[in-house]
């Protein structure tokens, strides 16, 4: 299914639908971060994905990870809490969302980096490698937040 991703755009079409979602931001040994190249849109993020019924939010961090990448993370805090109205995903299924995001902050537990369906990449990128990315505006925000290790959640 397609994605397109509208920040700040006045012509967006209007969310139907608001998603319990997280992302999970994570770094190896070298302060590297993990990022996946997503298939929907072919943009670089942070891995993550929808809540399903019955499961915790922190396992909801633990399973996307482990399917969109492979490897396996212990979920350790909170980096922030992305709610920007202004922030809509388009899908080709005729969903509008508007975003709704929880940003864990992980310690990486093992595993390697491996594609799946969502992910036509999947790498460890220092800080220093991301402006040769295409990022969106929104997931860069994130990112930058993680790194930035900021004493109290970012919420807004």
């Amino acid at each position: 299914m397609a994605r397109i991703e509208h920040l700040n755009n006045p012509n967006a079409p209007k969310p139907n639908s608001i998603v319990v979602a997280v992302t999970v931001f994570v770094q190896d040994e070298q302060e590297r971060v993990l990022l996946i190249q997503r298939t929907d849109n072919g943009l670089w993020a942070l891995p993550g994905g929808a809540q399903d019924f019955g499961e915790y939010i922190a396992e909801t961090a633990v399973r996307e990870t482990r399917e969109e990448t492979g490897v396996e993370v212990k979920v350790t805090g909170v980096v922030g809490i992305y709610t920007n109205p202004n922030h809509v995903v388009e899908y080709s299924d005729g969903e509008v969302r508007q975003q709704f995001s929880i940003c864990f902050r992980c310690r990486y537990i093992g595993g390697e980096p491996t594609t799946s369906d969502e992910s036509s990449a999947v790498r460890w990128v220092a800080q220093d490698d991301l402006d040769g990315l295409s990022i969106h505006p929104s997931m860069r925000l994130r990112i930058d937040c993680g790194f930035r290790q900021l004493p109290e959640p970012f919420i807004g």
